[in-house]
C-alpha cells in the first residue's frame, strides 16, 4: 500500500515530493500558504489535548490510561500501532508541506538544531539530567530555543 518495503527509510525528499504531487494533482496549490498550513498545524494541537473542555485529544487518547509504556509498543495491538502511526503522520505531513511552501530544507534545519542543541545541552553537564537546559547554572540561553 505505502510503495516502501518494511525495511526501507523514506526521506524528506521523498515526502515533500509526494506531498507536492498530492496537492498539485488535487488543485490545493492555491490553499497551501505558509499561513494556512501553519494553522492546519495549529488545529492539530487539538489532537494533544483539547484546551476547550481539558480533555486529551485523539493522539493523546492513544496513551491514555496504558501507563508508561516500553519502547518499541512491544505489548500494542497491530491496529493500536497504525493508528498511532497515522495520528503522528499527520504532524509530520503538514511540517514537510510547510517546510517545502516556505522554502526551507527540513532535514538541514533539523540537522542544524541537533547541532545548536548539542551545544545548549552540553554532555558534561546534562548527561543523565531531565533539566531543561535553563536549569542548569552554567548553561546560559545562546538564543537556540528548544
Amino acid at each position: 500500500m505505502t510503495g516502501v518495503s518494511d525495511g526501507e527509510s523514506v526521506s524528506l525528499d521523498l515526502l515533500k515530493m509526494k506531498m507536492a504531487e498530492f496537492a498539485k494533482e488535487r488543485d490545493w496549490d492555491r490553499f497551501h500558504s505558509p499561513r494556512n498550513l501553519l494553522l492546519a498545524l495549529n488545529e492539530l494541537k487539538d489532537w494533544l489535548v483539547d484546551s476547550q473542555v481539558g480533555e486529551v485529544g485523539e493522539l493523546s487518547e492513544i496513551f491514555q490510561w496504558k501507563g508508561e509504556v516500553p519502547k518499541g509498543l512491544p505489548d500494542w495491538k497491530e491496529e493500536e500501532k497504525v493508528h498511532l502511526g497515522e495520528e503522528l503522520s499527520d504532524v509530520l505531513l503538514y511540517l514537510v508541506r510547510l517546510s517545502d511552501i516556505c522554502g526551507i530544507d527540513l532535514g538541514k534545519a533539523a540537522m542544524r538544531k541537533v547541532e545548536l542543541n548539542a551545544i545548549k545541552y552540553p554532555v558534561g553537564m546534562c548527561k543523565g539530567s531531565s533539566k531543561k537546559h535553563n536549569n542548569n547554572n552554567s548553561n546560559s540561553n545562546n538564543g537556540t530555543e528548544k
